[in-house]
C-alpha cells in the first residue's frame, strides 16, 4: 500500500474550500461565535505533549466555559479521574484545541489556542456551586474560532437515532477484562451512579 507524503498529492485528491470555509476562521470571538460558545454545555479538550496527544471531554450543568473577553475563555477545572493528563501537557505544551457541541445542533465550533492553568483563589472562587471549587482554572487565549462542517454530525444521526447504548460493554467490563478479572467490574458498575452524584463537582 502506497501512503501519502506530500501536500501537494494530497492537495490533488480534494477540491478548492468554498467560500463560507475561507472566511468562516476568525482570530477572535464574532458576537455569533460568542452566543453559541456561551450555550454549549460540553466540549472536547485537546492537548498535546511529549507522550502523545490527549483529548479529554469537559461538561458542566451551564456554560462549559466561560467567556472572559472576545479572545479568552476560562474552563474550570471539576473533579474528573484525578489522571490530569491534559494539565500535564498544558504545562509542557501550551497549545491546545477545543470542539463544541450542543445537543440537538449539527452545528460544532472550534477554538484553536493557547492556555495556561491557574490555581489562584480568586479565580477559583468565581466558579464555586454548591459549596465547591474547582482547583485550578485554565485561562484559553483564543488563537481562531471557526464553525466545522456539520456533514459528520448529520452522517451520524448524533440526535436524531435516540439511545444506541444498549448492549454496549460498561466500563466496569472493560476494567475488568484489561485486568484480567482481578478487578470487581460489576461492583464499580454498581457503586458508580452514587459515587459520581457524591463528587460532581
Amino acid at each position: 500500500m502506497r501512503y501519502l507524503d506530500r501536500i501537494e498529492d494530497l492537495e490533488a485528491i480534494y477540491g478548492t474550500p468554498g467560500e463560507a470555509a475561507a472566511i468562516k476562521v476568525t482570530p477572535r470571538l464574532t458576537p455569533a461565535y460568542r452566543a453559541w460558545i456561551e450555550r454549549s454545555r460540553f466540549c472536547v479538550l485537546s492537548t498535546v505533549g511529549p507522550e502523545g496527544t490527549d483529548g479529554s471531554p469537559r461538561g458542566d450543568d451551564g456554560p462549559v466555559v466561560h467567556v472572559e473577553d472576545e479572545g479568552t475563555l476560562l474552563l474550570p477545572d471539576w473533579r474528573g479521574n484525578e489522571r490530569i493528563d491534559s494539565l500535564r501537557n498544558i504545562l509542557r505544551d501550551p497549545r491546545v484545541s477545543l470542539m463544541f457541541m450542543i445537543a440537538g445542533s449539527n452545528t460544532v465550533i472550534r477554538v484553536n489556542g493557547r492556555a495556561r492553568i491557574t490555581a489562584d483563589p480568586e479565580m477559583v472562587a468565581r466558579f464555586e456551586r454548591q459549596g465547591k471549587q474547582p482547583r485550578t482554572v485554565v485561562e484559553i487565549a483564543i488563537a481562531e474560532v471557526y464553525s466545522q462542517c456539520a456533514r459528520a454530525v448529520m452522517r451520524a444521526g448524533l440526535w436524531r437515532e435516540g439511545d444506541l447504548s444498549g448492549g454496549l460493554p460498561t466500563v466496569g467490563d472493560m476494567l475488568r477484562e484489561i485486568s484480567e478479572g482481578d478487578f470487581d467490574g460489576a461492583g464499580y458498575d454498581r457503586d458508580w451512579p452514587g459515587r459520581a452524584a457524591r463528587t460532581m463537582w
